[in-house]
């Protein structure tokens, strides 16, 4: 499934860092690196190791994650809702993406500018949001004079939109992203059709100095930026872009002695990739036997049968029963068959709403 994260940020702020990193970062499994397929895009494998755990009980011969896309967009400054910059590129490419990493500074150094020539987390969340806040309320503007227009002649979709474009207008000049908004079933719709930039979600990557990491309490900028995605309902992902550069540099055997010894169970990416993920309301679930283990995503609240569509359109098509086993019971009792003796295994229909964590065995006939 082709879901994507853009990463987003003033310049100087980490953002080429980080996905620098992902694009250095070399998936656990060796037949999954990192792969690049445009110079801004790379696809990275989202670190579950529930797939390590049931290729022992299968003894599989290869571990296939599942993945989600990051996009480097670039070009942002003051003035790219007007073009200035690479604003055009900026823009178009925000648009195709599905959610938003917004890296901000969290650190001092005099060695690297900022272009306000000050470390201001929550003003410099504000530039962005006000030129990606312009961009839209001119296309906001621009529906509502449709609108008006095609109204007058009695569609009933146009009629609606008109007060959902004024209150949108309203909203979007008070620098409130679109995302914000509260609007009804389909008014939903009128607004999907847009595309508005600032209707995307969004999360937070505070990028912090090395010496941060373990007391973050003591980093006001890091604090500040946790209090406004606090009010907002933001999340927040810490990192130290330059130790992750670090870290990705590193072959994965030396890792783990690496990030014991500045602290860390595990690379900040993979905080970064699983919030990105979470964020698409997407979650996981998996396959496992003697030829591979893999994960499968699938968004949330997902029957079995679409579930079952993730890996070939005729799974869904023919779909009969989903039998399925919870991941820790069958690594605690090391096989289906002894799942099934201790009533661990159930046999599913075509209304069972996936959970993130199920292990699945398909039935099908086409």
């Amino acid at each position: 499934m082709g879901f994507s994260c853009g990463i987003v940020g003033l310049p100087n702020v980490g953002k080429s860092t980080l996905f620098n990193s992902l694009s250095n970062a070399k998936a656990e499994a060796a037949n999954f690196p990192f792969c690049t397929i445009e110079p801004n895009v790379g696809i990275v494998a989202v670190p579950d190791p529930r797939i390590a755990a049931l290729a022992k009980v299968f003894s599989s011969e290869r571990e296939v994650p599942t993945s989600i896309r990051f996009v480097d967009i670039a070009g942002l400054v003051r003035g790219a809702s007007k073009g200035e910059g690479l604003g055009n590129q900026f823009l178009s490419h925000i648009r195709e993406v599905d959610a938003v990493a917004h890296v901000v500074r969290c650190f001092e150094d005099e060695n690297v500018v900022h272009v306000e020539n000050k470390v201001d987390p929550v003003a410099d969340i504000a530039t962005i949001q006000t030129e990606l806040c312009l961009k839209d309320l001119d296309t906001a503007s621009k529906r509502l004079d449709r609108a008006r227009k095609q109204s007058k002649g009695g569609d009933a979709t146009e009629k609606l939109a008109v007060p959902l474009c004024e209150r949108l207008t309203a909203h979007l000049d008070q620098g409130k992203p679109a995302r914000t908004l509260v609007a009804g079933e389909k008014e939903h719709d009128i607004l999907r059709d847009m595309q508005l930039l600032t209707s995307k979600r969004m999360f937070y990557v505070g990028n912090v100095d090395e010496n941060s990491l373990g007391k973050l309490d003591a980093n006001p900028h890091y604090q500040a930026l946790l209090a406004f995605a606090k009010e907002e309902g933001a999340l927040v992902v810490p990192i130290c872009a330059q130790l992750e550069a670090q870290i990705s540099e590193l072959d994965p055997a030396d890792r783990p002695e690496f990030l014991e010894s500045v602290g860390l169970s595990e690379p900040g990416l993979n905080s970064v990739i699983r919030t990105g993920y979470e964020l698409l309301d997407l979650i996981t679930y998996l396959t496992a036997g003697k030829q591979e283990s893999r994960a499968w995503t699938v968004l949330k609240g997902s029957t079995a049968p679409q579930a079952a569509g993730a890996i070939h359109t005729d799974f869904e098509r023919g779909f009969i029963k989903a039998e399925v086993i919870w991941w820790e019971d069958l690594v605690a009792l090391g096989s289906e068959a002894k799942c099934r003796e201790a009533g661990k295994l159930g046999i599913e229909g075509r209304e069972y709403i996936v959970r993130d964590g199920d292990v699945i065995h398909f039935r099908f006939n086409v």
